[in-house]
């Protein structure tokens, strides 16, 4: 059976009230709490939730990463639209190096209308944004592979660029997306693919979608890694995963909770369609995050989901 792996989701919103300090003690205690049993930290790649504070995903992860090095990194996702393709690849392949090969380019077409008006980037039609999506994996892959590259896109365009050093290895690309047009792209660019805050009912339909995408292009299904992302709430108890709930997330809002058990009973539903990746935000969706849960994931949950 494929190893069962975990990847921590950071808060990129510090809760009401915290300051800096609480805000990196929270950070810091989950990190040091999955270093060497979880696979990676993410971080969201967002500008704005109206007037709440928010920290940039870059920035974040640029900070992060030296502090941690049992753990890899990654956003859940990037949008393609608030970075220039050629220097987004130059910006992964100096992580890249500098980290010794721990960062995972997680990205997406992009899709909060608000945060592109305020911040100056045109919001195009969907079906644009997947066509920039496309040509932003075409340039990423050229420049990491190629002695110089040129591309004349539609939307981009790079010539004779070089991208030096190259990243070793090549970052795994994730993608997330769920979308008919979006799922093909997938199939043709994605070594991962991510559905976020997803019940098992809709995981099942889109696993169907998506083997259909692979066929049309041309790719076995089986070398699509499967990951799931979203909200997770476990305790020893009912009774305190009640208390640690208070906004009532359940399996049909696209979050597991429950005891250890249920917990890894729902997270079985999952692998079963070839889920074998799991990030977890690990305060649901709102709150402040809260360390039972990291410690039963890792004491009790990944060990025996793992255990032959």
């Amino acid at each position: 059976m494929q190893k069962i792996q975990f990847g921590l989701s950071l808060p990129a919103s510090p809760a009401s009230g915290m300051t800096r300090g609480d805000y990196m003690e929270v950070v810091q205690k989950g990190l040091g709490l999955v270093s060497g049993h979880f696979d990676a930290a993410w971080f969201v790649d967002h500008l704005q939730s109206d007037n709440n504070p928010l920290l940039e995903g870059w920035t974040a992860i640029n900070y992060l990463t030296p502090l941690y090095p049992q753990l890899r990194f990654g956003h859940i996702v990037m949008a393609q639209s608030f970075r220039n393709p050629a220097l987004l690849a130059k910006m992964a392949a100096t992580l890249q190096f500098m980290s010794g090969g721990r960062f995972i380019l997680g990205i997406g077409a992009g899709w909060k209308e608000d945060e592109y008006r305020s911040y100056g980037y045109e919001f195009p039609s969907a079906g644009t944004r997947v066509e920039e999506l496309d040509e932003t994996l075409q340039i990423i892959k050229a420049l990491w592979r190629d002695k110089q590259a040129t591309f004349r896109g539609k939307h981009y365009q790079v010539v004779e660029a070089y991208c030096e050093p190259k990243p070793d290895p090549i970052p795994p690309v994730l993608i997330g997306g769920s979308k008919p047009r979006m799922l093909r792209l997938i199939a043709r660019h994605a070594d991962w693919w991510n559905l976020s805050w997803t019940s098992i009912a809709n995981y099942r339909r889109l696993v169907e979608e998506s083997e259909r995408a692979c066929a049309a292009v041309g790719r076995d299904a089986a070398t699509l890694r499967r990951t799931w992302f979203g909200g997770c709430i476990c305790a020893p108890t009912e009774q305190e995963v009640k208390a640690l709930n208070p906004g009532s997330l359940s399996n049909e809002q696209g979050a597991i909770v429950g005891t250890p058990q249920q917990v890894i009973e729902q997270m079985r539903e999952y692998i079963d369609l070839g889920v074998d990746y799991f990030i977890l935000a690990w305060g649901g969706r709102t709150g402040r995050p809260n360390p039972i849960t990291l410690e039963l994931l890792v004491n009790e949950v990944l060990p025996a989901l793992n255990r032959s």
